[in-house]
């Protein structure tokens, strides 16, 4: 092989075995997990959103309740729940729950009967 072939060939070489390789890392179909500063989307759908600070501490979870409908936890600083709004688990109605500074239920508002 001449030292002009040579400066063709392996290039070319080079370049099939870089394209080979980084279609083969490069996974095709939905994202496992997508990390960014800031998103702007007109709609989101997700099954859980969770809020963390900054050394990790859940501020905010969104997401089902144990026997189905959805629920939002908001806690403090400290990752202790302060207030929750979900569905009631002996009923399919709504409730606002709120918490002292320990996280225990504090109770709930009640509206005035129909």
């Amino acid at each position: 092989m001449t030292s002009r072939e040579r400066w063709t060939v392996y290039p070319l070489l080079l370049l099939a075995i870089g394209l080979a390789l980084r279609a083969a890392t490069i996974a095709e179909g939905p994202a496992a997990m997508l990390r960014c500063q800031s998103l702007d989307a007109g709609e989101v759908t997700c099954r859980e959103l969770i809020v963390e600070a900054a050394d990790g501490t859940v501020l905010v979870h969104v997401g089902q309740l144990v026997g189905g409908g959805g629920g939002i936890r908001v806690k403090d600083a400290n990752g202790i729940d302060a207030v929750a709004i979900g569905r009631l688990p002996e009923s399919r109605d709504g409730a606002i729950q709120f918490f002292d500074a320990e996280g225990r239920p504090l109770g709930r508002p009640s509206l005035p009967p129909r």
